[in-house]
């Protein structure tokens, strides 16, 4: 279906063509004719078919895709969506040595925020001002197959981002990410044969491997089978911390000529000592001054372990030329382990904190499923693309925890931490368990109206959810939730001309309510799923070389709160976020490639309890940011390609009362490629060395309030093609 057959040339009727040179001069012209008759032969009808390039094809550089997934709409181009999308190639993931998907997707799109803090147990970031989970990352579309945590990219050719919410297009995320949502495609095997070794560093001492194997199989390359495997381990820029990554992947599959079947799966391993999880901060002490960015201000002697298992299936069938069935469905599990620091606070100006300790044991096991059909027809002018789709998905959660384990807090400072040796037995204790059930029907329609220039979409998604929780060993039920809510959304977009296509979207995101706690007056009082609504307008620019989109969009998103005289809890409250997005990437001159853009977005509290703060910025969230990747390819020096990058953020407040805050940061990288042959064999050596002037700032982890941004981190690697 991403391929469309379209003819370039047929011949109506028979082809007449001389089948000899033409008789010498002297012949008359009547003998000429003569003999031209004679020697006609005629051709039977010729019927030439070449095929469009996919939407997934990479764009003009070869970093980008030309298109992508656009949930139950299925593949479209980027000119012909009407949403701000982004999808990034295996090509780019590769060169940016990416260690996870938030290296992918924070590098030069402005609209993406992360950290910068490296050694956390997850991937953190947020899109257009809101917090993203990395739990709600789906894999072909499906939630929960993508590992909990944190996503090794080895095994992934695209890696797509769709900003605002989009609970029409995908479904209910579980953890309801309402800013945007990223998409993982994994790896198929291509028409030819291929085999990269990549052999790699990281500083200050992690050596790593990575095996791509592919290959397809049968008399017409029906079977394909692509496999990945990838390994690090050593210590990591930061002092006293090391990690520990493998994973294993494996992707199959099959093409006839009206039926496609794939399958996946996958084993993900990663071990930390020494993680990062940040500090907080005392009441009436300040921010303090940041230590060296190499500094560990967590416990040396704690860890994560982490493993993820997965395996999807998926299947396709074109019922006719213009109808097309799928179904797909998965399972995964997660089991994450930890020793760590259940508190570390500075409690006093001069940077001094204490810690203790505390043991966790999570447990997830994900069944998904996803089904549905697109077909595409016409009634009279109007052409018509209808989908409909349906979602099931199954999680159970399982929590062991303790908190100060130690008899004693641990004292050092930030400065120059000591944390000495403990030891302590294992003994995370059962806390909670949940069990979460969410199924959905979404149906679209796009109509396209004057030659197929204009597309109005028009949809809506009905999403059940179910969830019951409990507490303890026994497993003593707490609460009990079954709601359900319709999303619609609609979408117009216009091709002005080839080039340039505006746009304008209404859609709504979905979260799951919360239940009033033990301590509020209405406890137990269970809240539907909550909306949060996007509106959008934009403008897409495709020069065929270098694309420019231009977005401005408000998001409102409610928050819970008690009322601190009624003591009622209730969903009153709310976040607003409106913003301007300038982005833009490709080549726009030989042997150029640029990628960036300049967001602005105000994240203002408009309703909250009491009136407490209303106006205040959300915390951890900067108004600017602009970013800038360049790569240039030396006419000069044959092969050899130089990489930079510089990102920019403003000042992001702490608390509510915007009463603390960080300063701004710029940051720059700095790289270099260089692809020639050795004894015959492709090779590709890789410099990057992030946050080049090492500098030293705070920042806001997931769990905390402050933790050290990357220090000065270099990374090489070598790929050999056989």
């Amino acid at each position: 279906m991403t391929r469309v057959a379209l003819a370039i040339g047929v011949v109506m009727g028979s082809l007449m063509v001389p089948a000899y040179p033409l008789m010498a001069q002297e012949a008359t012209t009547s003998e000429r004719s003569q003999e031209d008759d004679e020697s006609m032969v005629t051709l039977p009808m010729v019927t030439v078919r070449g095929e469009r390039a996919a939407v997934t094809d990479s764009y003009s550089g070869g970093q980008v895709t030309s298109g992508g997934r656009v949930g139950l709409l299925g593949d479209k181009g980027f000119m012909e969506t009407p949403f701000n999308t982004i999808g990034y190639t295996e090509e780019y993931i590769q060169d940016a040595q990416a260690r996870d998907i938030t290296d992918v997707i924070a590098a030069t799109d402005p609209s993406v925020f992360t950290s910068g803090v490296t050694g956390q147990n997850l991937e953190s970031y947020s899109i257009r001002g809101f917090r993203s989970d990395v739990g709600d990352v789906t894999i072909n579309g499906l939630f929960g197959m993508a590992p909990y945590y944190r996503s090794s990219p080895e095994m992934f050719e695209r890696i797509e981002v769709l900003k605002g919410p989009s609970a029409l297009l995908n479904g209910m995320p579980p953890k309801g990410s309402a800013g945007g949502a990223v998409n993982l495609v994994p790896k198929r095997a291509g028409d030819e044969p291929l085999a990269n070794l990549t052999a790699s560093y990281l500083s200050d001492s992690q050596l790593g491997g990575h095996i791509d194997l592919g290959r397809r199989f049968g008399a017409d390359d029906q079977f394909g089978v692509r496999f990945n495997g990838a390994y690090r381990d050593g210590d990591a820029a930061v002092n006293q911390q090391d990690q520990r990554n493998g994973l294993v992947s494996l992707g199959l599959d099959w093409r006839g000529d009206r039926v496609r079947l794939s399958a996946d799966l996958y084993d993900s391993q990663e071990h930390v000592n020494g993680p990062t999880r940040g500090v907080t901060l005392a009441p009436g002490v300040s921010v303090p001054r940041p230590p060296e960015p190499d500094t560990l201000l967590n416990p040396s002697w704690a860890f994560n372990d982490i493993e993820d298992r997965g395996a999807m299936i998926r299947g396709e069938l074109d019922i006719s030329d213009n109808l097309m069935a799928y179904a797909a469905a998965g399972m995964s599990t997660t089991s994450f382990k930890s020793t760590s620091a259940s508190l570390t606070q500075v409690f006093n100006e001069a940077g001094d904190l204490r810690t203790n300790l505390g043991d966790v044991n999570d447990e997830v096991d994900r069944k998904t499923a996803d089904i549905g059909i697109r077909s595409s027809f016409r009634t009279g002018p109007v052409h018509h693309e209808l989908a409909l789709n349906g979602t099931y998905y199954t999680e159970d959660y399982e929590l062991n925890a303790r908190r100060g384990v130690l008899p004693a807090d641990i004292i050092t400072n930030i400065y120059r931490p000591v944390w000495g040796d403990v030891s302590t037995v294992f003994n995370a204790r059962p806390i909670t368990q949940r069990e979460l059930e969410l199924t959905s029907f979404g149906l679209a329609d796009t109509l396209s109206f004057a030659q197929d220039r204009l597309h109005l979409t028009l949809g809506a998604r009905h999403q059940r959810v179910v969830q019951d929780s409990f507490f303890g060993p026994d497993s003593i039920p707490i609460s009990s939730y079954d709601e359900s809510a319709l999303t619609p959304a609609a979408a117009v977009l216009f091709e002005l001309t080839d080039q340039v296509s505006v746009y304008a979207n209404y859609i709504e995101g979905l979260s799951q309510g919360a239940s009033a706690p033990s301590t509020a007056s209405n406890a137990g009082e269970t809240f539907k799923p909550y909306k949060t609504k996007q509106k959008e307008v934009g403008l897409k620019f495709d020069l065929g070389e270098f694309a420019h989109t231009l977005s401005f969009y408000e998001i409102t998103r409610p928050s819970s709160y008690t009322d601190p005289v009624t003591n009622v809890f209730s969903f009153g409250g709310e976040q607003r976020n409106r913003g301007v997005e300038w982005g833009f990437f490709g080549s726009p001159a030989e042997h150029v490639r640029l990628m960036g853009g300049v967001a602005y977005v105000d994240p203002e509290l408009t309703k909250t309890a009491g009136g407490i703060n209303q106006g205040k910025q959300a915390t951890g969230i900067p108004k600017l940011q602009a970013k800038l990747g360049a790569e240039w390819d030396l006419p000069f020096v044959q092969g050899l390609t130089l990489t930079g990058n510089a990102s920019a953020v403003s000042r992001q407040y702490l608390n509510e009362d915007n009463s603390l805050s960080l300063p701004g940061r710029t940051l720059y990288d700095l790289g270099a490629r260089y692809s020639t042959k050795v004894s015959d064999y492709p090779v590709t050596w890789r410099l990057n060395i992030e946050n080049l002037t090492n500098k030293a700032y705070w920042a806001k982890p997931h769990y905390t309030t402050l933790a050290l941004g990357a220090p000065r981190t270099v990374m090489l690697s070598a790929t050999v093609g056989f």
